[in-house]
């Protein structure tokens, strides 16, 4: 409701875990060094505790977007789950093969255990992410202890991450888990904000969200510090009710009344809403009438501008997803025609779903898959890989053919390739056959998980920091000047200068990722996405055509 009216492009103070609102106070940064350190070492657990709404789901983030591509990467969300059933769902991530319909803990254990072995022989990190584990019972948590014991003479095989609230390093300071204790190699409490921090998150996310007007002032830091306790999530809440209580009465900033009855919605405190609050509220939802009837003048008049890479409809239709054209008619996009359900073909052996997937994949870039590690080959092809695990707004962005592990109505697993969008309707794939499915349907079916191939020049390396110099730096300021506009920094030895730091965290925000300003795989695959026109495509944008 108040978007337009305090001059925002999108709501600036939402619970969801966007990155492009991370603040990295000191107290997160200290917490992902502890992260990088646990994974980066030799293996063993690594624990992560806060309060709820602290940021831990964030860190994580954080920590996906630096973990090497070297590492497989599992993250379980939902621990509340018997022994049996955890090691099955860490089989399904991994895509660990095991047999059909087993229940019995050695035979996972066993079928793990090879798996990492052959991970460790090929050079590749194992790393287990559980969320909320302060809800694992104690039966699991033993089962964690003695997966960390499966281990080479040098190393531990797999690397376990426990994020949680301040009950799991309870439960780990009991004395029938003090082996378990034993075996954290690296643990960080996430305390809330500071109350200077906290200005500063408010100042943050105003920002990102498109303004700069000081619509908290600096006098009521304090309060908005002591009512939240300096936790994010409770900070947002607070300050998403302080700005609608202020749109309501048409005011220019939030003041200290509107704050403190903002705290008594947020915590469910009763409060009364004398005649001097019901004045401004009745000409706020007037001015909210009036300019409702505006925008459906206005939409009826004239085509809304379309987002970068998107078509306009025609008046009055509805717009696709971001970078889908809508059909040349102007109609709005169906999935008419379309499965509801993408199926394994029943005469082909699904054990091949992988192979024939990565075949399609590989032919795709016109090159030849040889049936080893998809990675590796495509290394040797000078092409980069990513297997990890996102959402479809994320593959849409990259904006590649892509290798997805989808599972059919029974619960079972297979491996098709998601070579095309067309309006609402995904084009897969599947074995040896083509298909068409709904994109409400993937989504539906799709575990998450995928491998996606993309091209950088030769000697340019995937981590570019700030203060750098060298061709990696030429090529990022180049590439940055042909999909911003504008002009490259000339010279022999361009440095990653300020300036540049500017832009890339610019080009950050555009495609949702963290604005740290330091370009690592994913800024690097969402820049390959715009600059590199010969590549594959899932789509195709306008400038494209």
């Amino acid at each position: 409701m108040y978007l337009s009216y305090f001059g925002f492009t999108e709501a600036p103070f939402s619970i969801a875990p966007d990155p492009r609102y991370l603040y990295m106070s000191q107290r997160h940064q200290e917490a992902l060094a502890h992260l990088l350190y646990g994974v980066n070492g030799e293996g063993g657990i690594v624990l992560l505790t806060g309060e709820v709404g602290a940021g831990k789901t964030t860190i994580c983030r954080c920590l996906l977007e630096q973990i090497p591509a070297t590492c497989d990467v599992a993250y379980v969300f939902n621990p509340k789950l018997t022994v049996d059933e955890l090691l099955s769902t860490i089989c399904a991530e991994f895509g660990i093969a095991h047999p059909a319909g087993n229940s019995s803990i050695k035979v996972f254990v066993d079928c793990i255990n090879a798996y990492l072995l052959d991970s460790h022989a090929a050079g590749r990190h194992t790393v287990l992410i559980i969320d909320e584990a302060q809800n694992l019972s104690a039966d699991v948590l033993e089962q964690m202890r003695l997966l960390t014991n499966l281990e080479t003479s040098k190393r531990k095989l797999l690397q376990i991450v426990l994020l949680g609230q301040p009950e799991l390093a309870e439960m780990l300071a009991r004395p029938e888990l003090r082996q378990l204790a034993q075996r954290v190699v690296a643990r960080y409490h996430l305390e809330p904000l500071t109350k200077s921090e906290t200005f500063a998150y408010v100042r943050h996310r105003i920002e990102v969200a498109g303004t700069q007007r000081v619509l908290f002032p600096p006098a009521l830091t304090g309060q908005i510090y002591r009512l939240s306790g300096g936790v994010p999530r409770v900070i947002n809440l607070l300050c998403d009710r302080a700005l609608l209580g202020t749109f309501v009465q048409g005011r220019e900033k939030i003041d200290r009344a509107t704050l403190v009855q903002a705290a008594k919605e947020v915590f469910h405190q009763p409060a009364r809403l004398g005649l001097r609050m019901l004045r401004p509220l009745g000409a706020g939802l007037a001015l909210v009438a009036v300019a409702a009837l505006a925008v459906a003048i206005y939409r009826q008049e004239s085509p809304a501008p379309a987002p970068p890479g998107v078509v306009n409809a025609a008046p009055g239709t509805a717009s696709p997803g971001p970078g889908i054209a809508p059909p040349a008619s102007g109609i709005a996009p169906t999935a008419a025609g379309a499965a509801q359900t993408l199926e394994w073909p029943a005469d082909l052996p699904r054990a091949n779903s992988r192979s024939m997937a990565n075949a399609a994949l590989f032919h795709a870039w016109g090159a030849a898959y040889r049936g080893t590690d998809a990675c590796r080959e495509a290394a040797q092809l000078g092409l980069r890989c990513r297997a990890a695990r996102g959402g479809l707004d994320e593959i849409r962005q990259l904006n590649r053919p892509a290798v997805l592990l989808m599972r059919d109505g029974a619960g079972q697993e297979f491996h098709a390739l998601l070579s095309g969008l067309e309006n609402n309707t995904a084009n897969f794939v599947v074995g040896t056959e083509t298909r068409s499915v709904a994109l409400d349907a993937v989504a539906a079916q799709w575990s998450g998980n995928y491998t996606v191939l993309w091209r950088i020049p030769p000697g340019v390396h995937e981590l570019i920091r700030p203060g750098e110099r060298g061709p990696s730096v030429q090529w990022l300021g180049e590439e940055l000047a042909q999909v911003q506009g504008g002009a490259a920094a000339t010279g022999k030895d361009p440095v990653f200068d300020s300036d540049l730091v500017r832009k890339v965290k610019q080009f950050q925000l555009r495609h949702g990722l963290i604005p740290d300003g330091t370009v690592g795989a994913q800024t690097l695959m969402r820049l390959s996405s715009e600059s590199d026109r010969s590549a594959p495509k899932l789509w195709q944008r306008q400038e494209d055509k």
